[in-house]
């Protein structure tokens, strides 16, 4: 019985063991060796862009870079034709400037009826998740609500909330919290 225990104790220990360091999670690792090139386009080899690869090194912005730079958001939204309807801190409620671009939707919308609306809701980063899911909820919904009274018909609007999830602007202070406080349109 005593060597039984044992056994028991050991195979316990070892299931406890490869548990605890088998069970991570996969991660990618990108090459160095392709660092600074950039990827071969269809129907190109790595030979053929070799000579490219070789001219000296420049800094180059990522493209989630540039388009943070001209104002697209970091989490590949897509882009619309509209400016996005921006919000107070805490607030759901249209300001002016807010209501002038409506207004502008609500003409495009008017002028082609088969076309759908989806508006979004978004939120700075402070706040739990919850709380920012329901906001963005509530910005959305209240952008939806005035085109409505615009005459937009509410069969061709819908909305969807992101919370904090997709900003804008990754940044931690008053300027990357003012962009990410929008509604923004993508048509359908």
């Amino acid at each position: 019985m005593c060597c039984s225990s044992w056994k028991y104790t050991a195979l316990a220990f070892l299931v406890v063991a490869v548990v605890a360091t088998g069970c991570s999670k996969k991660q990618t690792v990108k090459s160095d060796a392709g660092a600074g090139a950039a990827a071969p386009a269809a129907g190109e080899t790595a030979a053929q862009q070799a000579p490219a690869a070789q001219a000296p090194a420049q800094p180059v912005m990522t493209a989630k870079q540039a388009e943070a730079a001209r104002g697209v958001a970091v989490t590949e939204e897509k882009a619309s034709m509209f400016a996005d309807v921006r919000f107070d801190f805490d607030r759901s409620d249209l300001r002016d400037d807010a209501k002038k671009t409506c207004q502008e939707v609500a003409a495009y919308m008017k002028k082609n009826p088969g076309k759908k609306l989806l508006v979004e809701g978004h939120c700075d980063d402070r706040g739990t998740a919850e709380y920012n899911m329901a906001l963005g909820d509530r910005r959305a919904t209240s952008v939806k609500n005035y085109l409505v009274s615009l005459g937009v018909p509410t069969s061709a609007l819908s909305t969807v909330s992101f919370g904090k999830e997709r900003p804008l602007d990754p940044g931690h202070n008053e300027e990357a919290w003012a962009k990410n406080r929008r509604a923004h349109f993508v048509l359908q």
